[in-house]
Order: C-alpha cells, then sequence, then structure tokens
C-alpha cells in the first residue's frame, strides 16, 4: 500500500503529474498565504516589543530581551517554513504515527519533570534554547496521525466501534495534556483532532453524542474542581468572566485590564508603543496581546489583524479543497481548525467572552514552540498547495 511505503522527503520542481483522471500540477505556493503568514509574524514581532519592553527592562535588565527572541523565533520558524515548503507533504505521512508517539511521550515527561506556571506544568527545561512546550507539538501529532488513520482507512468511521476508536485516538493525546492540567491545550487538541474526524465523517448526528458526551465530562470535571481546594483557580476564573468586578484585584484583575486596553484605543488607537495597560495588563506580551493592538492600533488596527486572519483561513481551506488526495485535504483543514480555534478562543478570552484560558494567538503572540510549531504545519501547508488538481 502507498500509505505504508516510507516516502523520503522529495523536493520538487515545477511539472506536471498525469494521474488518475486529473492533472496534478506542481509549481508555485500559495503566495498570498504566504505573505499573509509573513505580515502577521511581523505585526508580533512590533506588538511583543512594544507591550514588553518596560517589563523587559525591570525584570530582565534589558528592554529588548523579548524583541530579540521573538524576532529569533521568527527568523528560525521562518526556515523551517520554507524548507518544509519544498518537502512533499506525504513524507509526513509515513512519519504520522512517530509523530504523534514522540509527541504523547513528551507530555508524559512534562507532566512528571515539567516546569510549572500559572497552575499548567507544560514545558520541559531545555538547555540553550529555554523551554520547549510538548503541547504545541501534539497538536501536530494528532492533525498527522488523525489525517493518516482516516485516509488509510476511509471506512472506519462508518461504524461506531471503529468511530470510537479514531476519537479515543483524540482523547489519549488530550488526556495526556491533562496530566500537565492544562484544560486549554486539552480543548484546542480535541477540537482539532474532532474537527478532522467530522470532516470525514458523514454522519453528523454521532457528534452530537459526542458533545453530549463532552460537555458531561467537563460538567463532572468543573463539580470536582468546585470540591477540591487544590483547583479552585478554575473556578476563580469563571466567577470572574461572569462578574470580572467581583474581585477586580484578583481573578478579574487580568480580564479588566484587557478591557480597559480594548476601550481606551477607540477607532484609530493610540499609536505604536503608546500603551498605557501594558504596564497592568499580566504578561502583556503573551496570551493577552490582541487588547494590547487594540490600544494602540485602535478598532482599525483589530480588525485589519482579524480580517488578516480571515482571508488567511480562506486560502487554507481553499487548499484544503483542492488537494490531490484525501490525507493532503485532511492536512490542511486540520492545520486550518487549529489555527481557527486559537484566534477564536484568544480573542474571546481578550473581550471576556469566555473565561480565562491559555491559549495564544498564532503567529503574534510571544512564545518560541508555538511560532515554530505553527510555521512548520503553514509550511507543510504551502507544500499541499503547490499540487492543484483539474478535472
Amino acid at each position: 500500500m502507498e500509505g505504508a511505503r516510507v516516502l523520503r522527503p522529495q523536493f520538487l520542481n515545477k511539472q506536471e503529474i498525469k494521474g488518475r483522471g486529473e492533472i496534478v500540477r506542481v509549481g508555485a505556493p500559495d503566495y498570498t498565504l504566504l505573505i499573509i503568514v509573513l505580515m502577521l509574524c511581523v505585526i508580533g514581532v512590533v506588538m511583543v516589543f512594544t507591550s514588553s519592553y518596560m517589563t523587559a527592562a525591570a525584570s530582565q535588565n534589558d528592554a529588548y530581551y523579548y524583541l530579540k527572541r521573538q524576532g529569533l523565533f521568527f527568523l528560525s520558524g521562518t526556515a523551517v517554513m520554507l524548507v518544509t515548503m519544498n518537502i512533499s507533504y506525504r513524507y509526513f505521512r509515513s512519519m504520522a504515527f512517530i509523530i504523534y508517539l514522540a509527541a504523547n511521550a513528551l507530555l508524559v515527561v512534562a507532566a512528571l519533570i515539567g516546569i510549572s506556571s500559572h497552575g499548567a506544568q507544560r514545558w520541559i527545561p531545555v538547555p540553550i534554547i529555554g523551554q520547549f512546550q510538548p503541547s504545541e507539538m501534539a497538536k501536530a501529532g494528532v492533525i498527522f496521525y488523525m489525517s493518516f488513520l482516516i485516509s488509510q482507512n476511509p471506512k472506519m468511521l462508518l461504524k461506531w466501534p471503529t468511530f470510537i476508536l479514531a476519537c479515543a485516538v483524540v482523547g489519549v493525546t488530550a488526556g495526556l495534556v491533562m496530566l500537565g492540567n492544562s484544560l486549554s491545550m486539552a480543548i484546542v487538541v480535541t477540537l482539532v483532532g474532532m474537527g478532522v474526524i467530522f470532516i470525514a465523517c458523514p454522519y453528523v448526528m454521532r457528534f452530537v453524542v459526542v458533545i453530549a458526551g463532552g460537555v458531561a465530562g467537563l460538567a463532572g470535571y468543573f463539580l470536582y474542581t468546585a470540591m477540591s481546594s487544590a483547583e479552585n483557580f478554575r473556578i476563580g476564573r469563571i466567577e470572574a468572566w461572569i462578574n470580572p468586578f467581583s474581585d477586580p484585584t484578583g481573578d478579574g484583575f487580568q480580564v479588566i485590564q484587557s478591557l480597559y486596553a480594548i476601550a481606551s484605543g477607540g477607532m484609530f488607537g493610540l499609536g505604536v508603543g503608546n500603551s498605557r495597560q501594558k504596564t497592568f495588563v499580566p504578561e502583556a506580551h503573551n496570551d493577552i496581546i490582541f487588547s494590547i493592538i487594540c490600544e494602540e492600533l485602535g478598532f482599525i488596527g483589530g480588525a485589519l489583524v482579524l480580517a488578516l486572519f480571515g482571508v488567511l483561513i480562506w486560502r487554507g481551506l481553499k487548499i484544503a479543497m483542492n488537494a490531490t488526495d484525501m490525507f493532503g485535504s485532511l492536512v490542511a483543514a486540520g492545520i486550518m481548525i487549529l489555527i481557527s480555534a486559537q484566534v477564536v478562543l484568544n480573542v474571546a478570552v481578550v473581550t471576556n467572552s469566555m473565561p480565562n484560558t491559555g491559549v495564544p494567538l498564532p503567529f503574534i503572540s510571544y512564545g518560541g514552540t508555538s511560532l515554530m510549531v505553527t510555521l512548520f504545519l503553514v509550511g507543510v501547508l504551502l507544500n499541499i498547495s503547490r499540487h492543484s488538481k483539474k478535472s
């Protein structure tokens, strides 16, 4: 079987490959997608600097600390993206299980010896680099392995036993993420994995059962959390979401300062570098960076960033629809589900439309693992775009 054969990396040249009733054109990548991703990364580097230089000067004795690190992550990630863009995505089909298995193993390591921060233990200390976040790799692992599994067994989702098996593959990784007490990342992994299954499965009603089970599970988890003094911070986040001003100096502090930043930006913003709230918003260069974007660039700037994400998602879905095989189509769709889910969750938290979570804004929030893995996945997506089909 072709899917089981080990494929070596194939660097592509412009050519036409005639297949089963269609012409597959191997040529240029989707330059619109590439340009938008680079634009978002540049915006991210600039906003990480403007939102962090005062904090960096105080805590690191170097106002350019986070700028230099994010710039290095951006350049390294761009190099990875450009290399991956020229390696046949079919190579990752043979590597799918290995990536999935390695990601799960690293999640166990993180849960056992990882660095804990803000109630979650999801970072592994790495010399020179600093910290590595296995949950980011887990997202890629789920995308590749679920796409491989379904493309190799297209009928597996037609029967309940094999459908449940596919869901269990996602559930194992999500459960290992939860070992590090990272509910937000477990939710993202679940959304990505189940999203790939949903696209390939013709029976919508099965997902009603899955969603009902998931809601019941979350309800049980929060009930346990409410009775456990060790995890009352989650209940505090929910209470802060419902009424952040009930605890303005505690759980509601970050939400309130984020809303102040968005409100003070007005239509056109205070100007790049002129944010007043960056010294109040905890870790403004991380998950809450969109509020600083709205404060400095205003409603217009925030809407422009969201519009760029909208075009990126549209181009990605178009690539998924025009992929030459099921594996490529599911991988492209999975990457788009990942990016869009993180954008929605991040903006929802910043605007207090949902309880606070630790989901970064793709390409923009500070963080090396997130940026590198996302750019790697974009490289795979661009390679898929180099294959278009004509009936």
